[in-house]
C-alpha cells in the first residue's frame, strides 16, 4: 500500500482509543457528501461543462487531429481515434455515465471544446474523489486555460461539495503527468506496482493527492497565478505556479 511517510513508515500517533491503540483523528458530525452535479463550471478563460457528443465531439476530434503522432494518447486506455465516427461512438459508449463523470473543457474565447477531464472513483461516503481521463488537444496544452480547468474542478470538489481528498493517478512512467500533478499542488504518495493492464502492457500506477486541509493554501496559489496581473503584455507568466505552490 502507498503511504504518506517516506520509506513506507507509519504516520505519527495523534489519537488513541481507551485501549491505547492508535486511531485516526475524529470527524465529528461527518456526513456523506453529494455527488458532483451536471452543471458547468465557469472560469475567466474556460468553461468546464458536462460532455455532450452533439455539442463537443466534432470540436474535440478536430482539435485532437493536431496531435498527428498520437503522443497524447500513449498512457490512456483508449485512443487515438482516426475518425469522428469512431471518436463519437467511443464517447457515447463510455462517457455518458455518472462515474466517471466526463466534462469538456471549452475555450471561452472561441467557444470550442479543446480538452476532456472527468471526476471518477467518486466516494461520497468517505469524501474522496479523483480527477482523471485527462486529454488535452495541443491547443489546450500548457495554457492558462488548462490550469484554470483543474482549479475549477478542484474548487467544486472542496469548496462546493466538501470532499476531504482529491486524487490524481497516472502511469508511473508518464513523466509529464507526474510533473503536472506536482505543479498543481498534489503530493506524491507512492506507486502501486502492476496495478492494471493498459493496451496490452503492464501499468504501475503513481498516486498523488491533495487533502482538504491543504486546499486553502493551494487555492490561494492558483488564484495568484491565474490573476491577469501575473501575466505580462505577451502573456508570459511573471511567477510560476510551481513557485507559488512551493511557498505554501
Amino acid at each position: 500500500m502507498a503511504s504518506e511517510q517516506p520509506g513506507g513508515g507509519l504516520p505519527p500517533v495523534e489519537h488513541t482509543n481507551s485501549l491505547m491503540q492508535p486511531i485516526g483523528h475524529p470527524l465529528p458530525g461527518w456526513t456523506p457528501r453529494a455527488h458532483p452535479p451536471r452543471e458547468p463550471l465557469i472560469g475567466r478563460i474556460c468553461r468546464v461543462e458536462p460532455l455532450d457528443p452533439d455539442r463537443h465531439a466534432a470540436d474535440l476530434h478536430a482539435a485532437n487531429l493536431a496531435d498527428a503522432e498520437g503522443r497524447s494518447w500513449t498512457y490512456l486506455p483508449y485512443g487515438p481515434f482516426a475518425t469522428l465516427t469512431d471518436y463519437r461512438a467511443w464517447m457515447e459508449a463510455t462517457c455518458m455515465g455518472e462515474d466517471p463523470l466526463f466534462h469538456a473543457i471549452v475555450d471561452a474565447a472561441t467557444g470550442r471544446a479543446v480538452g476532456v477531464a472527468s471526476y471518477l472513483r467518486i466516494d461520497p461516503r468517505s469524501g474522496v474523489i479523483e480527477v482523471g481521463h485527462l486529454h488535452y488537444a495541443p491547443l489546450l496544452q500548457k495554457t492558462p486555460a488548462a490550469t484554470e480547468a483543474m482549479y475549477l474542478m478542484m474548487r467544486r470538489a472542496f469548496d462546493e461539495l466538501g470532499y476531504r481528498r482529491y486524487e490524481w493517478k497516472c502511469d508511473a512512467l508518464n513523466a509529464g503527468s507526474r510533473a503536472a500533478a506536482a505543479r498543481l499542488g498534489f503530493r506524491f504518495e507512492g506507486v502501486f506496482r502492476q496495478a492494471t493492464v493498459v493496451k496490452g502492457r503492464n501499468r504501475d500506477t503513481a498516486w498523488h493527492a491533495i487533502l482538504d486541509r491543504e486546499w486553502p493554501a493551494a487555492k490561494a496559489a492558483f488564484e495568484r497565478w491565474l490573476d491577469p496581473s501575473n501575466f505580462d503584455g505577451s502573456g508570459r507568466q511573471r511567477q510560476s505556479l510551481s513557485a507559488l505552490m512551493g511557498s505554501r
